[in-house]
This record gives C-alpha cells, sequence and structure tokens, in this order.
C-alpha cells in the first residue's frame, strides 16, 4: 500500500489555515471540548487531563488582525489573485502586464500590485521601481508608486542587497503579508492584483485568510499549453474550490512564438491536450485567451518599461488587452470601461 500524506483534513486546514494545533502529550479525553475552543483547558472536563496546561496556553479565537486588515482595505474595490500551480509560467510577468494595462487604459483607474513572491520578488524589476524604498509613516507604509496611478508593494523595497536571499520558515512570510496588507497605506484603490508564489500552501492560505471578510473578487489562473504545467494548474483550481475562490479564468500564457520581425507565430510548447482551452472547458472554468509569446516583453520586463507603451502592434498586447476585457466581464464591470478602445 502506498504510503498516505495526510496527516490533517484540507477542511481543517482551510478553517484554521494560520493556527497549529497543539502537539497534545495524551488522547483527547471523551469529553474533551477541544484542544482549539475557547474552553480549552479550562472546562470541567480539563481537570486532571495530562494536556490541561497545553491546551490553555494555545492560541483561540479569530485573529484580532483580520478586522484592522478588512479597514484598511475598506477603499479597495477589486482584489484579484494571480495564482499557478506551477512555476515559470509568467505569473508575475502576466500580473506587471495585467496592472500596466489596467493602469494605461485609463487614467482614472488606480491600480495596486501586492508582491507575495516572497522568496522571489520580481515585480519591482519589472514595473521598473526596483531601487526604491518602502517610506514609513505615523498613518503606515506608503507603497512604489511605478505610476501616478499604479502603486506596487513588495519585499525587494526592503532587503539592504538586491540579491539578498529571503531565507524564512512560513509564519514569518505569513507575518510580513499580514503587514503588507494591515500596514500599508493602499488607499483608494480600484484593482489590488495579488501575484502569489507557485503552489498551494503558506503564502495561499494567509492571503485568502485575510482578505475573506473584505471580499476576493476572484482568481486569474496562469498556465502554459503542455500537459506538465496543466497537471499543476488542476490542483490550484481545486485549491481555489476548496478555499471558496472563484476563478475569474484560465489565461494560457506563452501560447506560441511571435517573431518580432514578421509577426509570424510558431508553437513552441504544444498542446499534447489540448492546452489551456481544453482544460478550462474540462474544469469549468471560464477561459480569458491565450498569450503568445514576443520576446520584447522579456525585454519591457527586464528594462522596467511599458510593453504597451514601448510595442502597442505586438499581437501580445492584443492579446492581453483581450483577458482584461474577460477578466473585467466576469467581475461584472463593462470592458469598454475597464480597457477602452480595446477590439472585442
Amino acid at each position: 500500500m502506498a504510503p498516505s500524506l495526510e496527516t490533517e483534513s484540507a477542511e481543517d486546514v482551510l478553517a484554521n489555515p494560520l493556527g497549529k494545533k497543539p502537539q497534545l502529550v495524551a488522547p483527547e479525553p471523551e469529553h474533551c471540548p477541544g484542544p482549539e475552543s475557547e474552553q480549552a483547558g479550562t472546562a470541567d472536563s480539563c481537570a486532571g487531563c495530562p494536556n490541561q496546561q497545553i491546551c490553555a496556553s494555545a492560541p483561540k479565537g479569530p485573529d484580532p488582525d483580520i478586522g484592522v486588515i478588512t479597514s484598511r482595505l475598506g477603499g479597495v474595490r477589486h482584489k484579484i489573485l494571480v495564482l499557478s500551480g506551477k512555476g515559470g509560467v509568467g505569473k508575475s510577468t502576466l500580473t506587471a502586464q495585467l496592472a500596466q494595462s489596467l493602469a494605461a487604459a485609463n487614467p482614472d483607474v488606480t491600480v495596486g500590485v501586492m508582491d507575495t513572491d516572497i522568496c522571489g520578488p520580481s515585480i519591482p524589476k519589472m514595473l521598473g521601481v526596483e531601487a526604491e524604498t518602502i517610506h514609513v509613516s505615523a498613518s503606515g507604509w506608503s507603497p512604489v508608486w511605478a505610476a501616478d496611478n499604479l502603486a506596487v508593494m513588495s519585499i525587494q523595497f526592503m532587503l539592504p542587497n538586491r540579491d539578498d536571499a529571503i531565507i524564512w520558515r512560513g509564519p514569518k512570510k505569513n507575518g510580513l503579508i499580514k503587514q503588507f496588507l494591515k500596514d500599508v497605506e493602499w488607499g483608494e484603490l480600484d484593482f489590488l492584483l495579488v501575484d502569489t508564489p507557485p503552489g498551494t500552501s503558506d503564502e495561499h492560505l494567509s492571503v485568502n485568510t485575510f482578505l475573506r471578510d473584505s471580499g476576493i473578487a476572484g482568481a486569474v489562473v496562469v498556465t502554459t499549453p503542455q500537459e506538465v504545467s496543466l497537471l499543476d494548474v488542476r490542483k490550484e483550481l481545486d485549491f481555489c474550490r476548496k478555499a471558496g475562490i472563484r476563478v475569474l479564468g484560465l489565461v494560457e500564457n506563452m501560447a506560441g512564438f511571435v517573431c518580432p520581425k514578421c509577426a509570424h507565430a510558431t508553437d513552441i510548447f504544444l498542446a499534447t491536450t489540448g492546452g489551456g482551452r481544453a482544460l478550462a472547458d474540462e474544469m469549468g472554468v471560464p477561459f480569458l485567451g491565450s498569450v503568445p509569446l514576443d520576446p520584447r516583453l522579456g525585454m519591457a520586463c527586464d528594462y522596467g518599461e511599458s510593453f504597451f507603451d514601448s510595442f502597442p502592434d505586438s499581437p501580445a498586447v492584443a492579446a492581453l488587452k483581450q483577458v482584461v476585457k474577460g477578466m473585467a466581464a466576469q467581475m461584472g464591470l463593462n470592458p469598454d470601461d475597464v480597457v477602452p478602445g480595446a477590439a472585442g
């Protein structure tokens, strides 16, 4: 028989994602109120139990900072997670392009980007603010403004050296994500895009828990066409289902290579099982579109320049605008108001 990896159910983790069950020294007695209940360690049935002191000292009740976060984000209209179970699919690149598309399309729209990829922060580089630092005032941390209507927050702004490795365990990562939500002066935002690392673990659970009361508009899930990527993205879609996060849609990134000279598109990552569109149909989620691979996009990210301003005629620009319009439609917004002038 294959070994089981289940030490606690997904329901238990999602119900208490940031907590840790007390390590008991004896089995729970028959009338135990539960080691995580408010009466743990103090109920009549706890008298004489070997676990009494352990249960009495364990953290209990809801996180009091959730209310503070909800109040702080009261001016943020739409909070969107960008997810992918697979690394290397261009998730951070897509986050940066979605932010730039939203900000460039309408100067009256204000966009924020929160980089929760603690160990590999790349958003500041892509948005051209890598050398900036966080300013702290009595009212909190001020985000870095990459444009008049585009704010960014990342651990990159806090590093003494941009090449320093962040060697942190889960609880410290969770604490910083909480600070990004609780202590940052996000102000009035139309959209807050949350860039996440690959996977379905600590950072994802933290963001979902901290934003649950203030409301998450949904998630954009990123994949590439090949089955190796789709395999992990299926797990991400299952995470969204179990965590109660609405999937706004699936984006197929790097769907073909666009020659910058002739604009001819060639498939590099072959969709052996139908690619992102087939997966979206299989999983019952909207398909927002396919974005081709344009080497000029990578160059724009390396230099921190706007791809939309530098190469407006690229097929990737048109595809990205359609992704944004599809995302807006899923949120009940008028796509033509969000991205004026983009071809339908």
